[in-house]
């Protein structure tokens, strides 16, 4: 453990954060603040549909904060899971010349998407308070909601970065799970439009979507409907909790795995 975390690593963790962050947008014009303005353009389109043509947040107590929250997370978890996807094979060259722990390429990745949706958030405490919301004390438990989102991405991120060393393909096969996930993940649209109760658990079985819907109940309003609610506060509310946990384990083991193949197969 202290080999990990050693002094070494974390200064090269930290030096692979800001190089990724920076090359993400050189060039660009606007530079860090697409980082904000990207989920900002995909809430006003998203609201402009939903909301004023077609009212899907009808009687959900500040729904456009409500909605912003929910693609806030989404993107968090999106972007992070699509950019480490090639995260290993874009180091390649470092990795080949460098003798250096390679799960800190995807580690590195990992972190520069969680500085965004850090900043980003900080746009949806803005919008919170235009929109007078009142909040909660339990809004203190935000923070461990995204370690958990965080936690569940990076076992899929090192699940996802070892595959595609080996198959090309899993990284548009990814994209195109992300985009039917969005669409099954309650973002848009509230789960109480789902009268079938059946279905409000299968969809709250997805560790994304109950960290979406915990962090609505606990910085927007208590009418989000969360997995303690719709399993009555029993043990099957614990399901995405370990999901995370199998999720992350499985990422773990299968680089650690196949991380020694990777100089001679990239």
């Amino acid at each position: 453990m202290k080999r990990i975390f050693s002094k070494q690593n974390r200064a090269l963790l930290s030096e692979l954060v800001r190089t990724d962050f920076k090359l993400r947008y050189q060039g660009s014009i606007l530079g860090y603040a697409w980082s904000l303005l990207r989920p900002l353009f995909m809430f006003a389109i998203i609201y402009i549909v939903f909301v004023e043509i077609f009212p899907l947040g009808k009687g959900i107590p500040h729904y456009p904060v409500y909605l912003l929250l929910g693609i806030v997370m989404w993107n968090f978890f999106s972007e992070m899971t699509t950019l480490s996807t090639t995260s290993i094979v874009d180091r390649r060259d470092l990795i080949r010349k460098v003798r250096i722990p390679t799960w800190i390429v995807v580690v590195s990745t990992s972190l520069a998407a969680l500085i965004n949706v850090s900043l980003n958030m900080v746009v949806v405490l803005i919008f919170m308070v235009l929109n007078h919301v009142e909040l909660s004390p339990l809004v203190i438990v935000l923070p461990v909601i995204l370690l958990e989102e965080y936690l569940c991405a990076l076992g899929v991120s090192l699940f996802l970065a070892t595959t595609f060393v080996k198959f090309r393909d899993i990284r548009y096969v990814w994209e195109v799970v992300l985009q039917g996930a969005f669409y099954i993940t309650p973002i848009i649209y509230p789960l109480t439009r789902i009268t079938n109760l059946t279905v409000q658990k299968l969809l709250l079985l997805n560790p994304v979507a109950q960290a979406i819907q915990d962090a609505r109940y606990v910085a927007i309003t208590n009418q989000a409907t969360t997995v303690y609610k719709v399993f009555d506060g029993g043990w099957y509310s614990f399901i995405p909790l370990i999901i995370v946990v199998v999720v992350l384990m499985i990422g773990v083991t299968y680089f650690r795995r196949e991380s020694k193949y990777f100089a001679e197969n990239i």
